[in-house]
Formats: structure tokens, sequence, C-alpha cells
């Protein structure tokens, strides 16, 4: 319930200033513990979290083509253009700037509730491998 509680904030005020220790206190928990709860629970530390729920958001705002990456960046919370720009990368595969010149095309007519299915981020290190396959 508690990390239900901390999820819901993210998702609500990814675009705030947010840490795991101001998280952690406001469900009564150490930074640690909660890390390492909601590692178990989510697959993924807060922080990650985060960075996630951001990205997504600034897919959306790129893709519809009115703001820079500037202020994108800014737009979803983030501080520091730099670490946007290679969280981004990471998560996406292309940078903002390529992102935002080829996604403007790329979901054109569809449904946005597609969109966001088609778009969302998947972590390139967790994204699965093809290997052989025997017929």
């Amino acid at each position: 319930m508690l990390l239900r509680r901390v999820r819901d904030r993210i998702d609500r005020e990814y675009a705030q200033p947010l840490d795991v220790e101001a998280l952690a206190r406001g469900v009564n928990m150490s930074a640690g513990h909660l890390s390492r709860q909601f590692r178990l629970a989510y697959g993924e530390s807060p922080y990650s979290y985060l960075m996630t729920r951001r990205i997504e958001r600034a897919m959306a705002l790129l893709r519809r083509g009115d703001l820079s990456v500037t202020e994108v960046c800014f737009a979803v919370g983030c501080s520091s253009l730099g670490t946007f720009s290679t969280r981004f990368t990471e998560l996406v595969g292309v940078p903002p700037s390529t992102y935002r010149r080829e996604a403007a095309n790329a979901t054109a007519g569809m449904p946005p509730c597609l969109a966001k299915q088609v778009t969302r981020p998947v972590r390139n290190r967790e994204a699965p491998v093809a290997g052989p396959r025997i017929a």
C-alpha cells in the first residue's frame, strides 16, 4: 500500500523536484528501505521509475513538435539537459533531437492511446534479445 502511494506520487508529480529521500519521508521510511522495497515490488528503483515517467512525457511533448528539446527537458522536471539527453537516449535508443525530428510523422493519424503503447520507452539493456531459432 505504501509503495503504491509512492508510485502514484511519482506518476502525479513527475515534473516536480522529487528525490528518494522526499519520497521516503512521505511514507515514513528510510530512503534505503524504500529503494529496496520499491525495487522488489516494481523491478526498478524509485529514481529509475521517475526518469521513465519523465521520458514518457518528454516523448509525447517532442512528438507534438512545438517545443525545443531544452523546453521539454525543463517541462518534465529535469534540471540538467545533459542528464536528460543521456537518459532519453538510453531508454529510447535515439537522442531527443532525433526523436523529435522523426517521431512527429511516425504516429500521425494514430489514436493517442495506441501511440502511447507503441512509443513507450524500453530500457535497451532490458529489451529482449532475439536468439537463434531452432526449427
